[in-house]
């Protein structure tokens, strides 16, 4: 798994450290117990400092009379690092790897459509999902169902059923930087519609008294029938719907609700909604770019590289992080454009779901501990719904990242500019 490997014993001259470079990697140390794995950002000097004669009466950590063989990767970059420690771990200690990485899983938004009467709650253990799927029916509900009687939700409560995620699998969203910041968001999407926030599985009774939620007319009370089976799956549509498209689908369908009571001289009604549209505006002006279905999700990072002349790119798709794989900045053979050649990269990026339930969960986590550290190194970019990618921005972020941009700089310099 490590690039470069050496012969080490006790008798080594100290000039043995010139040949490793003082450079970040990884490494390993292999002895006659366990090995030692870990990451550097100097790696001849941790080595001296790990191998080198020790001191008289030091109590510093000391494996030069053990250790025979040092192995050893360069990266450019502790995403790079983290990634690669991550699997060399995983190989190394297979039972005890999590706890080294201490790796906290990423809070997620999970929606129960496996429950006959789904909710949503926030979870960190992510589930089996189907990688691929199209888009749910939802996307498409306005368009198929415009001209025909419908409920409150402008869907036809008959095929509310037939818009929910395929197979009426769980379906999970995020990754969110926090608990606290999931639970959030969650309560305050939820606002804007009539799912029941209770956990209990549900087995409908008239004689039910119901619970503060529809008391307050903030749930359609399927507990107690307070509405049909198909009112309340189209409910649940709409929710899917919003958490599908980032907020997209009740921005469009208040807008046009807004519209239709100012064409009715209904102002006061228009004001209303006028006020819960900015509501939403605000809710989803504080939502992370990355937060999106998990099943969908798809971004490449640019990393710096510790060879000349290149970047290092990473793919997240399936919930597994794939790389790296280097981009040259300079190109050789026939003159192409960088978004040329990132475009035909980017089509031999491999796909397909190759690992475990408990992978994926960590490869997640991998990714949402750099995206949220408040000065991470690089850039990343995302695929839109259709799964395109915006080249010409990644062409830049890739020059940025190349010349040691810091985005934080660049937005300065680009504001200033404006």
């Amino acid at each position: 798994m490590l690039a470069r490997a050496l012969t080490f014993s006790a008798n080594c001259e100290d000039n043995f450290f010139e040949e490793i470079p003082a450079a970040p990697a990884v490494f390993l140390l292999r002895a006659e117990g366990e090995p030692y794995v870990s990451k550097t950002a100097n790696l001849r000097r941790r080595l001296q400092r790990l191998l080198g004669k020790p001191a008289e009466q030091s109590k510093r950590l000391n494996l030069r009379e053990r250790v025979s063989k040092i192995e050893f990767t360069l990266t450019g970059s502790d995403f790079e690092s983290q990634l690669l420690l991550y699997r060399l771990l995983r190989e190394a200690f297979p039972k005890t790897y999590a706890a080294r990485l201490r790796l906290r899983p990423a809070p997620l938004v999970k929606l129960h459509l496996e429950n006959e009467y789904p909710r949503a709650s926030v979870t960190t253990r992510l589930g089996k999902l189907a990688w691929g799927q199209p888009p749910s029916a939802v996307h498409s509900g306005d368009a198929r169902h415009s001209g025909g009687p419908s409920d409150r939700s402008g869907q036809r409560p008959e095929d509310s059923r037939e818009q929910l995620s395929p197979h009426g699998q769980n379906l999970y969203y995020g990754p969110f930087p926090s608990r606290a910041a999931a639970e959030k968001f969650a309560s305050d999407a939820l606002d804007f519609f009539k799912m029941r926030r209770c956990v209990d599985d549900l087995h409908p009774d008239p004689s039910f008294p119901g619970c503060v939620y529809s008391e307050m007319k903030m749930c359609l009370a399927p507990c107690y029938k307070g509405c049909t089976d198909a009112e309340y799956h189209a409910e649940v549509a709409r929710v899917q719907a919003f958490f599908d498209s980032g907020g997209e689908s009740l921005s469009r369908e208040l807008a046009a609700q807004r519209e239709r009571a100012s064409a009715q001289l209904a102002f006061e009604e228009a004001a209303t909604i006028h006020t819960k549209l900015d509501k939403l505006k605000h809710l989803l002006s504080q939502l992370p770019e990355i937060v999106q279905p998990i099943d969908r999700l798809a971004a490449i990072i640019v990393q710096p590289s510790g060879e000349a002349g290149r970047v290092e790119l990473f793919h997240f798709a399936d919930a597994t992080l794939r790389g790296p794989i280097p981009f040259s900045i300079e190109q050789s053979g026939e003159p192409q454009s960088m978004e040329s050649r990132l475009h035909a990269l980017i089509e031999e990026f491999p796909s397909g779901d190759a690992g475990s339930v408990m992978e994926h969960t960590e490869h997640l986590a991998i990714l949402k501990r750099w995206y949220y550290r408040s000065r991470r190194i690089g850039e990343i970019f995302f695929a839109d719904e259709k799964g395109q990618w915006p080249m010409r921005r990644m062409g830049r972020g890739i020059a940025r990242v190349y010349r040691g941009e810091k985005v934080e700089e660049a937005i300065s310099r680009t504001l200033a500019h404006d």
